[in-house]
């Protein structure tokens, strides 16, 4: 028989205050020492590599300034409300991301295997740009820059480079020496001042191309996956240990971590910005970067594009939120909070926008090139354009390592995170061998293990494919957009908006927002289904470095967007099967403020009436509970 509490719960289950009761050798469910271990895990997430090689160019490609009415318009209406949606979730329930959807509703427990599925693919790929960083960073502390010259062992003999006016006056003084282009002819490279306007590289390809192709990637001509660059996989290797560090004990050390790991890129983002804004043509790359075109308003990719950045840059249906806010206490103000960290997120993006284009400003003034020509996002920005631009500078190793360490903490932070997520999802569903002593240890060891294995193919010669594959459609659009449209249907629909405005009063003592009632009903929905259909309606095909994905790839990428996707139909058929009296029943143990109240109304009139039966245990928890539990951690 099983062994109760007091309050007549199983020992070892979460009681209706929330609390876990350990049962023998089942270590209690932590909780965050303090709020500020929270908000700063919150923004480690969310403010990541997205915010510096995506918006930035986003902006610049969809009417500068323009861009934000768009943007502001997604976020507010599509962004905040699922993303408070999945944080108050996790900190209601005390659980992850799957056993949370279990709890609020069993037959859609599939939507928190299908955000696992998708923290597993970020989990494998996404730590690949860290090693990348760590490459360059090693790099960095050489001089020359390795990438700035044509005189390295993986450079052909179609490597040009162009020294800086800025970085090198002295060069361009009448009878400078300029006996380092010595493995190009004469007829080859006309050293002609309207030449080297309209291209700096007349013929063949820079020394950062060569560098990032010949020497990072060491890309194959067949693009074959068999050869793995050692180098990169010791960066690799490298990368998950640090990760692993930062969170083998759990939220005990994660929550002291993120103080570090979360600020240090701020410190980085400001010395680069008050650096760039004071290199010549930095305000040319400025006006690029925000002047507005009111006529691409009416252009449907430009909502796209602002639909799409604010479900990547906010960690959304990824189980990350969740996870996050189950850690909270009970009383803890989430909605307070989520205003908080959107607000920091988008600010941050705006500001990254200011650095990035003041030095890519900077970068096209001493070229002579045009602002389109210099304008890249993605590992393009990162590891082609951005390293360009620092080598033309005085120091240009200095600048170096300060851009790649705000890079590398960038993404670890958002990386080690991911992997809390997923090892929480599977505490939670097997508590009883996963929590116990050392055991937490082990499953994040294993997680990181697995992970580094599957990550090997993409630091082969043509892992690059492969990463671009699953960049495109494992964390996709169409499967971001097509789980959020259910979480609010779930909640607004099934669960019933009105119970859940109720225990969010229950736990931060007032009600949200009245406008996040009818997202969750009918505007969050309906965006996600028209960005989801526009999605469909224009997917193409990849073009990686002039390769083009082939049969295989369109196959591993459509299996890449129906493996997650498929979990939700799965798992409905299961609880069908399972008990279907019970499909929509949310868990008896969840604490319910006013279970005699209907659990939707519109316009006053009931929709749907009452479904669960006043708790028992309501009245002599609800003190302990606003006084907030005890941490245990």
């Amino acid at each position: 028989m099983t062994k109760e509490t007091a309050t007549g719960t199983p020992a070892g289950v979460s009681g209706p205050d929330g609390v876990v009761h350990p049962q023998g050798g089942v270590q209690p469910r932590g909780k965050w020492a303090n709020n500020m271990e929270f908000i700063f895990s919150m923004a480690g997430e969310i403010i990541g590599l997205g915010n510096v090689w995506r918006f930035p160019y986003l902006c610049y490609k969809n009417g500068g300034g323009v861009f934000f009415i768009p943007y502001f318009v997604f976020l507010f209406f599509c962004g905040m409300p699922v993303f408070f949606l999945e944080t108050a979730l996790g900190q209601y329930t005390s659980e992850g991301g799957v056993t949370a959807w279990r709890k609020i509703c069993p037959m859609f427990e599939g939507l928190g295997v299908a955000a696992q599925v998708i923290v597993a693919y970020l989990n494998i790929y996404y730590i690949v740009v860290l090693a990348w960083a760590i490459f360059y960073l090693y790099n960095s502390f050489k001089s020359p820059l390795p990438w700035s010259t044509c005189d390295n062992w993986w450079n052909t003999e179609l490597c040009h480079s162009r020294s800086s006016v800025f970085g090198n006056p002295d060069l361009f003084q009448v009878g400078s020496n300029w006996s380092f282009l010595n493995n190009v002819t004469a007829p080859d490279y006309i050293l002609n001042d309207n030449y080297t306007e309209i291209d700096p590289y007349p013929i063949g390809r820079s020394p950062e191309e060569e560098f990032w192709h010949h020497r990072v990637l060491r890309m194959s001509n067949d693009m074959s996956m068999g050869k793995v660059n050692w180098d990169l996989a010791l960066c690799l290797l490298l990368a998950w240990i640090v990760c692993y560090f930062c969170i083998f004990k759990g939220i005990k050390l994660t929550g002291k971590v993120v103080y570090f790991t979360a600020t240090f890129p701020y410190l980085m983002l400001f010395i680069l910005f008050i650096r760039g804004v004071t290199l010549p043509g930095a305000g040319e790359g400025l006006r690029y970067y925000l002047t507005p075109d009111i006529s691409r308003l009416i252009d449907p990719h430009v909502w796209h594009d602002a639909g799409t950045q604010v479900f990547f840059s906010f960690a959304m249906c990824q189980g990350v939120l969740t996870a996050l806010g189950s850690y909270n206490k009970y009383n803890n103000n989430c909605y307070r909070d989520c205003l908080a960290l959107c607000c920091l997120n988008s600010a941050t993006s705006i500001f990254a926008g200011f650095v990035v284009f003041s030095v890519l400003g900077f970068m096209a003034h001493d070229m002579g090139l045009s602002m389109d020509d210099v304008v890249s996002s993605g590992p393009g920005l990162v590891f082609l354009a951005y390293p360009r631009a620092l080598s033309l500078l005085p120091g240009s190793s200095f600048w170096a390592v300060l851009f790649f360490l705000m890079i590398l903490f960038l993404g670890l932070d958002s990386q080690f995170v991911c992997v809390e997520s997923m090892a929480t999802a599977l505490s939670d569903l097997f508590p009883h061998h996963l929590r116990r002593p050392r055991a937490r240890e082990v499953l994040t060891l294993v997680i990181a293990v697995v992970c580094f294995i599957l990550g090997l193919p993409l630091i082969t010669e043509g892992g690059i494919v492969l990463f671009m594959l699953i960049d495109n459609y494992g964390a996709s659009g169409i499967s971001l957009l097509f789980i959020a449209c259910c979480e609010s249907i779930v909640i607004g629909w099934v669960y019933g908006a009105d119970r859940f405005y109720d225990n969010i009063e229950d736990m931060i003592g007032y009600k949200p927002f009245p406008i996040l009632k009818y997202c969750w009903l009918f505007i969050t929905p309906l965006i996600c289904g028209v960005t989801l259909l526009h999605e469909l309606a224009n997917s193409h095909r990849i073009m990686v470095y002039g390769y083009v994905i082939g049969t295989r790839g369109i196959a591993l990428s459509t299996l890449l967007i129906l493996t997650p996707l498929m979990c939700i139909p799965v798992f409905i058929l299961v609880a069908l099967c399972k008990n279907r009296q019970k499909m929509t029943t949310p868990s008896s143990d969840l604490r319910q403020a006013r279970p005699h109240m209907p659990i939707l109304t519109l316009c006053e009139r009931v929709v749907f009436k009452a479904q669960v039966q006043p708790n028992r245990h309501v009245a002599e928890n609800k003190e302990d509970l606003m006084m907030g539990e005890p941490s245990v951690v």
